[in-house]
């Protein structure tokens, strides 16, 4: 078939999807889930806004779909072409933690995670996707006691457990553009559902964009308890399913963690705290963002607890996720917000705050 006219002209995709290619590599279909190049791009054909552009369907896609999915990997990642990625947990190795004097209103790490041998959310088929959930479904009982908690399917959800999960901003929803074209929205609410533990500070999203989303949170800085519970999360969980399916977490050893959208491979890690810094919002928000640049991080505004905006609250988060381990992530954000901290109370002086 003849190429697609790629309306992301700008994107990752409309670089590495030459014709070339794109005649070599359209007529294959993944063995896992049926996969394509042409489903695999077609954020970037449909819209005109996107950076990457590109979606695996499963794991099959990264090797099939090499040819593409590499160089965009390399360059999106900066990372070179025989780069290896490593894991590691130990929050032994952290040292320090957030100061408890930051206003800090919350910490949340969150990383993803998919089981071998099904679909990833843009490729994944009805079959695949309910045994997934029924796999999490039944692991989940076996998690230990700080984990444990319930598991939510979205499908038939009453009508208060779901104001709750809203309330609690646990809730995830449909109706994203993205996740839509991009294949991840198939048979919704279908196989997809929540678990949180009884004190609300480990979750997992089952079957949203990648097949688990695992979530560690709470209010306060603690940045090392919450990484130490996400460790002991992420090993409960793949105990619970190993010893329920055999099956294990796809880890390559030159991508890490495999997720559906290449953006997140490695770590796949996302640790964010919400603070407040009126000294450097005063200064200037374009110098925040140049500050959080060179510390590695990466600034987002927030909606203030209330869902208004404070002014002054912002979400930052380690910028990478591949080429470095979690335990270098986590170190990383911890060491930036106490900077940015001891910063901002220099501005505040120097404004006259």
């Amino acid at each position: 078939s003849a190429i697609p006219e790629i309306k992301s002209t700008h994107s990752l995709v409309a670089k590495h999807v030459t014709k070339e290619k794109w005649d070599k590599l359209s007529g294959i279909v993944t063995k896992t889930s049926g996969f394509t190049l042409a489903k695999a791009i077609a954020c970037a054909v449909e819209f005109d806004n996107q950076h990457c552009g590109i979606y695996a369907g499963d794991f099959d896609s990264y090797r099939d779909f090499a040819d593409v999915f590499d160089p965009i990997i390399q360059e999106y990642h900066g990372i070179s072409a025989d780069a290896k990625h490593t894991s590691d947990m130990d929050s032994t190795k952290i040292t320090g933690n957030v100061n408890p004097n930051a206003p800090v209103h919350s910490t949340r790490i969150r990383v993803g995670r998919s089981i071998d041998g099904f679909g990833l959310s843009p490729g994944i088929t009805k079959e695949q996707r309910l045994g997934v959930e029924k796999l999490f479904s039944s692991a989940c009982k076996k998690f230990p006691a700080d984990l444990a908690g319930d598991y939510y399917p979205l499908t038939g959800m009453d009508e208060k457990v779901r104001q709750q999960l809203v309330d609690d901003h646990f809730l995830f929803m449909s109706g994203d553009p993205n996740l839509k074209v991009a294949g991840m929205e198939r048979d919704w609410p279908e196989g997809r559902g929540i678990f949180h533990n009884k004190d609300k500070t480990f979750l997992v999203w089952v079957n949203e964009e990648d097949q688990l989303r695992i979530i560690s949170m709470e209010k306060g800085g603690d940045v090392l308890g919450v990484f130490k519970r996400l460790a002991n999360g992420i090993k409960a969980v793949g105990d619970s399913v190993k010893a329920e399916s055999g099956k294990e977490f796809c880890l390559d050893e030159k991508y890490g963690y495999v997720h559906s959208c290449p953006t997140n491979l490695g770590t796949g890690m996302r640790a964010s705290v919400h603070i407040d810094l009126p000294g450097w919002t005063k200064d200037g928000v374009d110098k925040l963002k140049a500050r959080c640049e060179e510390l590695a991080l990466q600034p987002r505004g927030t909606r203030g607890e209330s869902g208004g905006q404070t002014g002054h609250t912002y979400d930052i988060s380690n910028k990478h996720r591949l080429g470095y381990s979690e335990v270098q992530l986590v170190q990383t954000m911890s060491d930036g917000v106490n900077k940015l901290y001891e910063e901002d109370l220099e501005l505040q002086k120097k404004h006259g705050m």
